[in-house]
Parts: C-alpha cells; sequence; structure tokens
C-alpha cells in the first residue's frame, strides 16, 4: 500500500500555490498605471484573444516555463484533497488556464501589454506539464520519498522553511546594491512617501528629509564584504534552525555559495550579456563568499535553538546595513536595464522575493524561538 504525504505537505502547496498567483497577477498586470478601455472594441471582442503577427524570441519560453510551476503546485495542493489523481490533474489544468485567460483579457486595459491567444495556449501547456509531473511524482510515490527527506534534512521547520530554502536564490535574480543583499525596501518606501506628501504644503520639511536621505556614492568595501557574509550565512543557519547537528549540515552550507553563485551569474548574464555572467565575481566577494562558507561550517554542530538566535542577529544585521549603505551611482542605471530588457517577465516574482525574503525569515525564526531543541 502506497503510503500519502502528510497534510504538511499539502498545506505548504497550498500556500505556496496562492503566492505563484499572486506573482503571476503581478507580473502580468505590470506596471499597474494608465488603465485605459480599448477604443473601438465592444465585449465581444475583449473576450476573444488575438492572434499575433509575430512572435519575439523569448516570449514562448517565458510563456512556458512561467506556468510549470502553477500546474506543479495547484495539482500537488489539490492531490491531498481530492481521492481521484485524474480530477485534481483536471482542476490543475483547469484553474491555471482560467487564470491565464483572465490575465490575457486584463491585458487589454494596460498600456504595452499585449494579449496573445498564444500565450494562453503556451501558458495552459507549462501549467498542464507541472501537473502531469506532479500526478506523476504521486504515482512513482517520489512524494513519500521528499516528506522522507524533508523530515530527515528539515524535520523541525515544516513546509515553511523549506519554502524560504527555495525561494532564496530566485530573490537573489533581483539585482541588488550589495552582493547577496536581499530586503532592501527602503528606497521603494522612500518613493511611496515621498509620492504620498506630493504638494502637501506643511508636510516640506518631511519630503526635503526623506529626499535628502539617498546618497550616492560607492559602499565601503568593509559594509560591502559585511553584507555579502552575513547575506550567505543567513540561508545556513535558517537550515541549522531547522535540523539537529549532523554531517547533512556540511552539505547544507557547502551548497549556499555554490547556489549562490550560480544564480547571480544568471542575473548577470541576463542583464550585460553571457560575456559578463562572472563580473560580480570581485576578490572582495570571493573574500566574503569563503569567510561565510567556514563560519558556516564552523557552527554546524550547535543546536536549533542557538541557531536560530543567531540567525535573527544575521538577518537584522544584514537589513540594517543593506538599508544604510549609500546607494550605488551604477545600480540605477543597470536596475533600470534590468527592468526594461528581456528579465522583465521575472520583474514581479524577483523583486518581492528579494524584498521580503528576510522579513518572512524573521518571522519564521521568532515563531522557531519559542519551540524547545
Amino acid at each position: 500500500m502506497k503510503l500519502r504525504s502528510s497534510s504538511r505537505e499539502g498545506n505548504g502547496a497550498v500556500v505556496l500555490s496562492l503566492l505563484w498567483v499572486m506573482l503571476v497577477v503581478y507580473a502580468s498586470l505590470y506596471p499597474f498605471a494608465g488603465w485605459r478601455m480599448p477604443p473601438g472594441v465592444d465585449l465581444p471582442e475583449l473576450l476573444h484573444l488575438p492572434w499575433p503577427r509575430w512572435i519575439p524570441g523569448f516570449d514562448p519560453a517565458a510563456n512556458l516555463v512561467g506556468y510549470v510551476p502553477m500546474g506543479w503546485l495547484l495539482a500537488l495542493a489539490l492531490l491531498d484533497g481530492t481521492r481521484s489523481r485524474w480530477w485534481a490533474l483536471v482542476l490543475a489544468i483547469a484553474g491555471s488556464a482560467g487564470l491565464s485567460y483572465s490575465m490575457e483579457v486584463m491585458q487589454q486595459f494596460v498600456p504595452r501589454r499585449v494579449p496573445s491567444a498564444i500565450d494562453l495556449a503556451l501558458n495552459s501547456a507549462g501549467a498542464a506539464l507541472g501537473a502531469m509531473l506532479a500526478a506523476a511524482v504521486d504515482v512513482v510515490g517520489w512524494r513519500t520519498r521528499w516528506r522522507w527527506m524533508h523530515d530527515r534534512w528539515l524535520g523541525h521547520g515544516g513546509s515553511t522553511v523549506a519554502a524560504l530554502l527555495m525561494l532564496w536564490p530566485l530573490g537573489l535574480l533581483f539585482p541588488s546594491p550589495l552582493p547577496f543583499g536581499l530586503g532592501q525596501v527602503g528606497g521603494r518606501l522612500r518613493e511611496l512617501a515621498l509620492d504620498a506628501l506630493d504638494g502637501v504644503s506643511w508636510a516640506l520639511p518631511l519630503t526635503d528629509w526623506i529626499g535628502s536621505t539617498e546618497i550616492f556614492e560607492p559602499a565601503p568595501i568593509s559594509t560591502e564584504l559585511t553584507v555579502a557574509v552575513l547575506g550567505l550565512l543567513a540561508p545556513s543557519l535558517l537550515a541549522y534552525a531547522a535540523s539537529q547537528p549532523s554531517w547533512r549540515r556540511v552539505w547544507l552550507s557547502l551548497g549556499v555559495p555554490v547556489l549562490a553563485a550560480a544564480v547571480t551569474s544568471l542575473s548577470t548574464a541576463l542583464n550585460f550579456g553571457p560575456e559578463h555572467a562572472f563580473a560580480w565575481l570581485t576578490p572582495g566577494v570571493t573574500t566574503a563568499m569563503t569567510l561565510a562558507t567556514a563560519l558556516a561550517l564552523l557552527l554546524v554542530w550547535i543546536g536549533p535553538r542557538l541557531a536560530a538566535g543567531l540567525a535573527l542577529v544575521v538577518l537584522t544585521g544584514l537589513v540594517v546595513l543593506v538599508h544604510m549603505a549609500p546607494a550605488d551611482p551604477y545600480f540605477a542605471d543597470s536596475l533600470q536595464a534590468w527592468e526594461q530588457g528581456a528579465f522583465i517577465r521575472f520583474h514581479g516574482l524577483a523583486k518581492w522575493v528579494g524584498w521580503l525574503w528576510p522579513y518572512a525569515a524573521l518571522a519564521w525564526l521568532l515563531s522557531r524561538l519559542r519551540v524547545p531543541d
């Protein structure tokens, strides 16, 4: 008799699928500005998606791949909620296709977004591929094996810490002014505050102060080194907080710098071109990666509770230093190119994960401190 996965996995899949839906909506309707009714178009025409005259080279792959996780996560969530594997498969594909159709119809009201029946077909195909992969994993029993591996490696953290560790490299795709420095929401909050106070006479001193807090100059080498070390040490300590001391932690700590290097190289290649993929790998960053790995290895045998406390300190220091560091004068130009290029397809996903990951990790760690080792 094949064992079914625990309800914790189903709950994790439900949460992740809802997060993915929100990210798809954000990416599909970005920039959420300039909404207007298409001139000379009635309701039946709005509901009918056109076929494009030409297809950009990057679009088919992005539309196909972007919905694979959607079908995967929806199918996993539904597999625990229904006895019929085929019914879960159909619902996951139909739900993903319905979301895609809704987004394509709404894109007609957003400037610079072009709805397409081909996009709908590719989104649906990606969701079907993801759902079928999830069903295949369930048939061969890999979900049970995954739960067994999860309990051995991260058994004290539940699905939440596994999701956080999987999202961490995704956040690194979003360009950061400091290597591995996630959580920098200060710039966006400053923009929102200035927009909200624009034209308010009594708030002029406050707006002058907010506007003067952004200083454009290179960050000190010491700050760059410290942020890189803390940024790499944080996911290792997060994993330690969800696991008992064992040799498995060695593989976790060694995997962090390798994964960070791969993702950062991908981000740099997509931003500046493949020939510049390793331009970020400066001597200072190499030193930080070596130091962070050494510290993670030295802390392999600490208890989960102590690891959670150290992770709180590391993440707090990371967030503080990232917001105190002066803005890089070249960062704004590179970020503008990143947002306007082909990488805009991942704009909402990577940006929000990069902004919010440290704070989500802090929230989980605070709850973890209440649990005894």
